[in-house]
């Protein structure tokens, strides 16, 4: 019973083992040669989320899938695309959630206009209140 237990635990180790073994993006540690193009990754870079772990953005991050997007961005802006085309790019792959600046959209507008309405909102309903409070003294 023991073997076979120790055996199950291989099985699915080898997995995980195999994809550690991936060498890392050429990018993904390696800063771009002309420093103004590096300027513009980096901007982008940091305001992108790395879906992994999720507070961090792709700038900060060490994981994998972190790597392979700051590669996909410093190959990107290396071939000449714009840093906004990019971040479509991204957004149209892995959706809204993973930039930190968020489009207003038809799907997003409600996220933009609850703030707004929440302080309308209180703003009436303290302007009522000390309205009444007026009218007692």
């Amino acid at each position: 019973m023991t073997r076979l237990i120790a055996l199950f635990a291989l099985f699915l180790a080898v997995p995980v083992a195999a994809q550690s073994q991936l060498p890392p993006a050429p990018y993904a540690y390696r800063q771009l040669e002309d420093p103004a193009q590096e300027a513009k990754a980096q901007d982008l870079m940091e305001t992108l989320r790395c879906l992994t772990c999720q507070s961090q953005s792709i700038a900060d991050s060490d994981a994998d899938i972190a790597g392979d997007m700051r590669n996909q961005v410093r190959t990107r802006i290396k071939a000449g695309e714009e840093p906004e085309e990019i971040r479509r790019w991204l957004v149209e792959r892995y959706g809204d959630y993973i930039s930190y600046k968020p489009e207003l959209t038809t799907l997003t507008w409600p996220l933009f206009a609850a703030p707004l309405f929440l302080a309308l909102l209180a703003v009436l309903l303290l302007r009522r209140r000390f309205v009444r409070r007026k009218g007692e003294g």
